[in-house]
């Protein structure tokens, strides 16, 4: 596996990949990896090579949020994205991603409007800038990401097809614990009660999506899966039925629909989202 730490090392590695004709395939992550990133390797577009990159992006975290907390681990994670067939790992610092003289961000509206939003004001900011940058510096025909951060695949989308971006979005299903919670590295922080009832979170959004699936109002049902919730000891952020591409809220199921949650065990903050049967 290369690594590349500057970018002279990133445009050559990629040169050497591309040779013969070869499509090439990103991976964006911000490291702490578990098998839910590698699923994404795994999910490539057939004959790429495949980069991934490690930058835990500070333009995506508010002053009041967890970046120096988040979970750091650069030698297992190389270990890994190796042990796993990864062909280059791109590791930039802030200096190489954010030049000092940079004036430019990506603000997209629509499906970032609402939700992850609404309740962290510049996130997907950061999201876009730091994904429209690593899309100029990798040039990647593909990448892909997890489908555990909808929203966020959402406007990943949306920006690629309004610029319009050379690049296929890959979704990928959302890898689980065999419990049923969702992957994450923020999950190693969960003290040991709520770990065991983090889980609740995953059954609860499976059981109101069955409901809405079968023609149910949302408000009543959506209230429910809140109140469920909060009895098992979750601060909600919200429950919603929404249209999966625009995130616009729905009264009703209707296809293409996605059920999408945030709520904290303790210090924890958890995502989720379930498609609809």
């Amino acid at each position: 596996m290369l690594i590349a730490r500057t970018l002279a090392a990133l445009h050559e590695g990629c040169a050497r990949l591309r040779a013969g004709g070869r499509p090439l395939a990103l991976v964006p992550t911000m490291g702490a990896l578990h098998a839910g990133h590698l699923a994404l390797l795994g999910a490539a577009p057939a004959g790429s090579a495949v980069a991934a990159s490690i930058f835990v992006n500070p333009l995506q975290f508010a002053p009041s949020e967890d970046l120096s907390r988040y979970p750091r681990d650069e030698a297992g994670d190389l270990a890994k994205l190796a042990a796993a067939g990864c062909d280059l790992a791109w590791l930039p610092d802030v200096a190489t991603m954010y030049p000092p003289d940079t004036a430019t961000t990506i603000e997209v509206a629509g499906p970032a409007e609402r939700w992850e939003g609404a309740v962290r004001p510049g996130h997907f900011r950061g999201v876009a800038t730091v994904v429209a940058r690593l899309f100029g510096q990798v040039c990647p025909d593909s990448a892909c990401f997890g489908e555990k951060d909808w929203q966020q695949l959402q406007v990943v989308t949306r920006m690629v097809t309004d610029l319009p971006l050379p690049v296929r979005i890959v979704g990928v299903p959302t890898v689980r614990e065999p419990d049923g919670l969702a992957m994450s590295s923020r999950n190693r922080f969960l003290a040991p009660e709520d770990r065991r009832r983090a889980p609740v979170l995953a059954q609860v959004l499976m059981g109101t999506a069955e409901r809405l699936a079968g023609g149910a109002a949302a408000a009543p049902v959506l209230e429910e899966a809140q109140a469920a919730l909060r009895e098992a000891g979750f601060a909600v952020d919200y429950v919603a039925l929404v249209d999966g591409p625009s995130l616009a809220p729905l009264d009703t199921a209707q296809d293409g629909a996605r059920l999408i949650a945030a709520a904290r065990l303790g210090s924890v903050r958890l995502l989720d989202n379930v498609g609809l049967p």
